[in-house]
């Protein structure tokens, strides 16, 4: 037994791989192994035999069978040294950077203005964009020769012959959600309206498609001051600085009196300013709803008044953001959008920030 217990363990140590300890596994310990045939001779032995040489079998058995393990366990370490040589990899090294996506300008600034209106009790109404004649036009006292009905600057949708519905638009502006609301919730009211609009126009400052933001006020004491109060409190908030407003006297046909609004800037290296300097730009149109607007939306216009006001989004974001082409906006250009986008959970509050 020394002699088989000496030939098998050096047999071991100098086994190469799995293959060869297998084959040494079934030349010792298998069913036709050495020592099973040694263990088949314990029948002949007499009792006292037996006792002596069946513990001293089994020892030899074990022994070989721990040999066989741990030298399997040092080819498999061996082998794993050897594969961890030819992909070695430096753990210290930077992880790969993983791309973000980023908030849009438009969607930033819509946000950022409806927290401005929302901290001073104007509620977010939404419409359909794509409207009825009488909605987007009739309601608000456009008349019928209005240059604003043409095609060349209004896209219809055109129907088959014979069907006699009332045509359709894409919206021109969110105005039609102010008759909505007005017929749904009745006055007092306190309203803004942002979304897409359409209209038939493309250059550096107009697309076909672009987004609006319309505020609606109306009760029974509201007057152009107040009108001018929430104008100059929205632009210091939003611009980040006081920003001085001047109203000029226009015509919109759903407001009346009506005013274009112009804020306080600075033209400087071609770059505009606002909140500083001596010029003036003009960013939106405002005025007192329309009485025949009010009885549109079902309020009777002897009883409440209110004022209204409309700006582009896109535009206000041009001018806080520096952005000089707004058809920039919708090239899908990843290089633009990440230099002008902002981060995706950074969003705009009064108490914790608007600009980033």
């Amino acid at each position: 037994m020394d002699d088989l217990k000496a030939k098998y363990l050096e047999q071991v140590a100098h086994a190469a791989d799995e293959g060869a300890l297998e084959a040494i596994r079934v030349a010792a310990v298998g069913k036709k192994g050495e020592v099973a045939l040694k263990m088949r001779e314990l029948g002949k032995m007499t009792p006292e035999e037996r006792q002596v040489a069946g513990p001293a079998l089994n020892a030899l058995k074990n022994e070989i069978n721990s040999a066989l393990a741990a030298k399997k366990v040092a080819l498999a370490d061996a082998a794993l040294d050897e594969r961890l040589k030819t992909e070695w990899l430096d753990v210290t090294l930077p992880g790969r950077a993983r791309r973000i996506g980023s908030i849009h300008p438009i969607s930033q600034v819509t946000e950022e203005v409806t927290a401005i209106f929302a901290d001073m009790g104007f509620a977010v109404a939404e419409g359909p964009q794509i409207e009825t004649d009488w909605y987007n036009f009739d309601a608000l006292n456009i008349p019928g020769h209005h240059p604003a009905r043409a095609e060349m600057d209004t896209f219809y949708t055109h129907r088959a012959e014979g069907d006699n519905r009332p045509p359709h638009v894409l919206r021109t502006h969110t105005s039609p959600v102010q008759i909505r609301s007005m017929e749904k919730t009745g006055a007092p009211i306190r309203i803004i309206c942002p979304g897409r609009v359409y209209r038939a126009d493309y250059d550096q400052t107009h697309t076909p498609m672009f987004h609006q933001i319309e505020g609606l006020a109306i009760d029974k004491d509201i007057s152009m001051a107040n009108l001018k109060w929430v104008l100059e409190e929205f632009f210091s908030a939003f611009f980040g600085t006081h920003v001085e407003t001047r109203f000029r006297a226009s015509h919109f046909p759903f407001t009346e009196p009506s005013a274009e609004v112009d804020i306080q800037c600075s033209w400087e290296g071609g770059t505009v300013k606002v909140g500083e300097g001596d010029d003036w730009l003009e960013v939106l149109g405002s005025g007192m709803v329309h009485p025949k607007v009010l009885e549109a939306g079902g309020i009777d216009p002897n009883e409440y008044q209110g004022f209204a006001f409309g700006i582009g989004i896109d535009r206000l974001a041009m001018l806080k953001y520096g952005i000089p082409d707004l058809r920039a906006f919708f090239d899908s250009d990843l290089r633009w959008l990440r230099h002008y986008g902002f981060a995706s959970l950074d969003q705009p509050t009064l108490h914790g920030g608007l600009s980033r």
